[in-house]
């Protein structure tokens, strides 16, 4: 299948590891992205401001994709719960529709066809399989512990999925997490925010909430924290050795994302997938996988 890739604002410039390994992946498990040099931010640090110029900003990438008679992959959570809420809302409103029509035509664009808009992991699931994946693993990550972190934007609103996972019992993440053969670990905070939101507003609270999670991680023997959202990298990656000063913690809990370990199972080596560009390295991980 064909999508075009959305990187949103943050992946490009901090999360390259992210970009590398999604692509590689995809592109083994038979998926081709395409690039559109005109995608800008979805809107969503605009929605606290104005929530009408949030649509504009978020219906101008809808408009670019429907010209091009495609659906959107986001890497980022935000970023796909942004596009697929503003899709939502404006399909069901034809009076905001025009509203928002009206602006972008001043840039020669119109939002009319409806967009489907799906995060990184969703398409693998929907798209792949988890049998897919096994069928596609030549080196099980046997022996390997991961704990997931799904986020906030991964399945909420969940009116918005379309039933592709429960927020409240999520199973997706794990289940392509064990498809490369490692064990996906449960704890305590598995379905807790990252703190990321608050970060501007106080920090001092947004790393308590990541400090938990940390711990957790930390406490359940994990050889890597997996993600797939580039802001909640910032505080569990960026922020964790500040955290580790300020709450007096042990910390060194390495942090990854899914298409990294799902390289590693695909034969991929640590190199090409841009590990080297993760700042708290899984070297115990990596010697496992690649001795």
């Amino acid at each position: 299948m064909e999508a075009l890739l959305y990187l949103g604002c943050t992946v490009p410039v901090r999360n390259l590891n992210y970009e590398l390994s999604a692509r590689l992946t995809a592109e083994k498990l038979g998926i081709t992205f395409r690039d559109h040099e005109a995608f800008g931010c979805c809107g969503f640090p605009l929605k606290s401001i104005n929530v009408f110029d949030t649509l504009v900003t978020s219906a101008r990438n809808l408009a670019l994709a429907a010209q091009e008679g495609l659906e959107i992959c986001a890497l980022c959570n935000a970023c796909a719960g942004t596009l697929t809420e503003t899709a939502h809302t404006l399909d069901s409103d034809p009076e905001l529709k025009a509203k928002v029509n009206e602006k972008l035509e001043v840039i020669g664009l119109r939002y009319e066809k409806p967009v489907r808009v799906r995060n990184f992991m969703r398409l693998l699931w929907e798209e792949v399989g988890v049998e897919g994946i096994k069928n596609a693993v030549v080196r099980p990550l046997n022996d390997v512990l991961l704990a997931p972190h799904y986020g906030c934007h991964y399945l909420k609103p969940s009116e918005l999925t379309e039933g592709f996972d429960s927020p409240h019992m999520p199973r997706s993440m794990s289940g392509l997490i064990e498809a490369t053969g490692a064990r996906a670990l449960d704890y305590p905070s598995l379905k807790e925010c990252c703190g990321g939101g608050i970060l501007g507003m106080s920090e001092e609270i947004a790393n308590a909430l990541a400090a938990v999670k940390l711990q957790d991680v930390n406490a359940a023997g994990a050889h890597a924290l997996v993600l797939v959202c580039p802001f909640c990298n910032v505080m569990y990656e960026g922020q964790q050795k500040k955290i580790a000063k300020n709450f007096g913690f042990d910390l060194k809990v390495p942090v990854v994302y899914y298409p990294q370990i799902l390289g590693l199972a695909l034969g991929m080596t640590s190199e090409q997938l841009g590990f080297k560009l993760n700042r708290v390295k899984p070297s115990g991980l990596l010697k496992i996988v690649e001795g």
